[in-house]
């Protein structure tokens, strides 16, 4: 639905709301900690945002590309009018979405038997598995999660750890927001990279100060500036995070998926996402307790991979049209033995 000019920052919108929200819960959890009540206004504020959805689905307009796929063409020019402006030309637009829609009829196998089995599918299967599993991999959700018992373990009292969240979300609140700003201006891979660069960065610093003063055993002291400093390479990190793969773990699985298999692709992608958040958050605690200091290199060197793989084997996607996005694949190094212009996409003009 989104103009492809505004894609990026439209699609990025989702994980900002969803940081606001961790900011938010932060906020609560800090102003209720000091009563034995508490947790009990932690825990019913909750269903707040759950009504607000509720609410909001029932606003929900079906898209372009799924009104030609039912048959309702007329429905589906209404729908880019009202997006688009009721001045806007949207014939081309139609037609190439009309296009896309015919190519995914030819095709009698389910969506997710193509994308599994069919060669000119294997970027996108590939996408599929390694965006939200990297998205887990950097880190900061489970950070985002234990952040007030990791400051805790490096020396800082009760509040001071709660704050210390407060703080941490707030700068993730920040990039995110400054992401919405840049993104389809420079690109994903250039944010993208300097994410990566960042949050390795970070990484091996809060690994090393960890290792060098708490120890293998976890039972060393760590004096305040030191503590303060792993608080800071943690910012540092979230940041990173906050303007490359925080939103574009959610821009690009929306954008790379043709129309004949956009519903299997996107499913893949958020159900590999939360069960990797299921598995890490009840793993994490663990990996911390077992492996101390060394948790954070862990981190580090998957941050480190999947810049390498960003690098090599995603296509830049800004600007490009969803209908036209087949293309990409189709000249790029890697996958262009797998895609040609014709299998999964109109050709870009």
């Amino acid at each position: 639905m989104a103009p492809s000019r505004w894609r990026g920052a439209l699609t990025a919108g989702y994980q900002f709301f969803l940081a606001l929200g961790v900011l938010v819960a932060n906020l609560v959890n800090y102003a209720t900690a000091r009563h034995d009540w508490g947790w009990r206004v932690s825990l019913g504020l909750a269903g707040a945002p759950a009504v607000v959805l509720f609410v909001g689905a029932l606003f929900l307009t079906d898209t372009p590309s799924s009104l030609v796929m039912r048959g309702h063409a007329d429905r589906a020019r209404a729908a880019l009018l009202r997006v688009r402006g009721p001045d806007a030309d949207v014939d081309a637009e139609l037609r190439d979405i009309a296009k896309a829609v015919e190519v995914a009829r030819q095709s009698e196998d389910g969506a997710f038997r193509r994308m599994a089995t069919r060669r000119e599918y294997r970027p996108h299967l590939v996408l599929a598995v390694a965006v939200p599993m990297f998205f887990q991999l950097t880190g900061v959700i489970v950070l985002a999660f234990f952040a007030p018992l990791v400051f805790r373990t490096v020396g800082f009292g009760s509040n001071a750890a709660l704050m210390g969240a407060i703080i941490n979300g707030a700068v993730n609140l920040g990039a995110l927001l400054l992401s919405t700003l840049v993104i389809d201006r420079y690109g994903r891979k250039v944010l993208f990279m300097a994410g990566g660069i960042q949050m390795v960065i970070a990484q091996v610093a809060i690994a090393w100060i960890m290792g060098a003063k708490i120890g293998k055993s976890g039972e060393g002291a760590m004096a305040h500036p030191y503590a303060v400093a792993v608080l800071v390479f943690t910012c540092l990190h979230t940041a990173g995070f906050g303007w490359s793969w925080g939103p574009l773990g959610w821009v690009i699985p929306s954008e790379i998926f043709p129309v004949d298999i956009r519903s299997a692709g996107q499913a893949m992608n958020v159900s590999i996402l939360l069960g990797l958040t299921f598995v890490q958050t009840q793993s994490f605690l663990a990996m911390l307790c077992t492996f101390k200091y060394a948790t954070f290199a862990y981190y580090a060197a998957w941050v480190f991979s999947m810049t390498v793989f960003i690098a090599l084997f995603l296509p830049e996607t800004k600007g490009i049209p969803l209908e036209s996005m087949g293309a990409i694949w189709a000249k790029h190094w890697y996958w262009k033995r797998f895609v040609s212009d014709g299998k999964t996409g109109v050709a870009l003009t």
